[in-house]
């Protein structure tokens, strides 16, 4: 397997981009492998935190002005652009996606069905849990199953939900869901709506959400592989969203109505703003728009992106089967072919809290959910950074 891995070329984008990331990594003597969490981010998005203030400065409140007609639509045309849609303009935003989440789920009845998997983020696994509790009936699926399309399809059959909701990719083992092609084939079909939570694909997998029928909600952030931060997630809504009302809304959702406010049903506004909250800090916005118009100038783009994930989480496995014996109890919990695994490398073992703090003293940033330590790769990371790293793991491992 080493042999087919391009350690030049990966060597090669590296020092082609690190410079870009010079407040991140320069005099770090640390190795980042936390780019399936928070990646290093690039210069130029502090650029756009101090024009954030700038304009605050300048305009006063006058900065909404700027900020709704400037800066939010081109963050939605790189959103779109990265997302695979021509629609930007049904784009929602919100700080974080547990905010759209609940919206969605308020569109539906609170003693409803809903058909789910068991490997699920827990700005969506915890609300359903306490949804739960309040009478939702909540479907879980094993997302790790080999036939998991057929048996949530099945699961669909049985229990008619009135929507469903799956990863793209799984936070957990980086596993890319088989089969979403299909299951929204087939809720398009039964006219059951669909939320895809695609934060692990967003911006280092292609997608193309337009060729997906039916009603569907795709949902992601900056925090991760976007390079942007906290505060810039957002949700496609379906082209025809009219019929979701969310009962959590705020005054930004319908912000050119409120004016005309009269007795009648609460009003919504078009496209992705009738699932807007209230007010927000738009600096995040500042900063992610930086920081798309860097990775457009420097090459950066999906096909790169993932080209250049693929390439540093093969050298993981790689280095892992090379330096990490079996007698260890660490094993690979991702997919080994790269078309079936995200932006990072997952490992199992009983162990992977204690790993995860062995590795930091050593100089190595990971994170671990359970007993699942998580390597993440990132543009700017270099295969000696690879190398290493998996050695230190070998020696914590023995």
């Amino acid at each position: 397997m080493s042999g087919a891995i391009d350690r030049a070329a990966i060597d090669a984008l590296a020092a082609r981009v690190r410079p870009h990331y010079a407040r991140f990594l320069e005099g770090r003597e640390e190795i980042l492998l936390t780019a399936h969490s928070h990646q290093a981010w690039p210069d130029a998005s502090r650029d756009g935190q101090l024009a954030a203030w700038d304009d605050a400065a300048r305009h006063v409140d006058g900065k909404w002005g700027t900020v709704f007609e400037t800066v939010l639509p081109e963050f939605r045309r790189h959103v779109a652009k990265r997302l695979g849609t021509e629609r930007a303009g049904d784009i929602a935003l919100a700080p974080n996606t547990h905010e759209l989440v609940y919206r969605l789920s308020t569109c539906f009845p609170r003693d409803g069905t809903v058909v789910t998997t068991d490997s699920e983020f827990h700005s969506l696994a915890r609300q359903l849990d306490r949804l739960r509790e309040e009478g939702l009936k909540v479907v879980t699926v094993e997302a790790d199953a080999p036939d998991f399309a057929a048996r949530f399809l099945a699961a669909v059959d049985e229990h008619r939900p009135d929507w469903c909701a799956l990863s793209t990719v799984l936070f957990t083992t980086s596993r890319v869901t088989a089969g979403v092609d299909t299951i929204a084939a087939a809720l398009a079909a039964r006219s059951t709506p669909l939320l895809l939570d695609a934060y692990h694909a967003f911006n280092v997998i292609e997608m193309n959400v337009d060729a997906l029928p039916g009603e569907v909600f795709v949902t992601g952030g900056g925090y991760k592989y976007a390079q942007s931060g906290e505060g810039t997630c957002f949700m496609l809504l379906p082209s025809d969203a009219s019929r979701f009302r969310p009962v959590t809304t705020g005054w930004f959702a319908d912000f050119g109505g409120l004016e005309d406010r009269a007795d009648g049903p609460v009003g919504y506004g078009d496209g992705g703003d009738r699932f807007f909250g209230a007010t927000f800090d738009p600096t995040a916005l500042y900063r992610a728009v930086y920081t798309y118009r860097f990775m457009d100038d420097v090459g950066l783009d999906v096909v790169t992106l993932r080209d250049a994930a693929r390439a540093r989480t093969s050298l993981i496995v790689d280095a892992f089967d090379r330096a990490v014996g079996s007698e260890s109890g660490v094993t690979i919990a991702s997919p080994r072919d790269p078309t079936e695994r995200g932006g990072f490398v997952a490992f199992r073992s009983p162990r992977a809290g204690e790993l995860c703090a062995g590795l930091k003293t050593r100089g190595v940033r990971t994170d671990h959910r359970g007993d699942l330590l998580r390597l993440g790769p990132a543009p700017y990371t270099t295969s000696d950074e690879i190398e290493r790293a998996v050695r230190i793991l070998a020696e914590l491992a023995d």
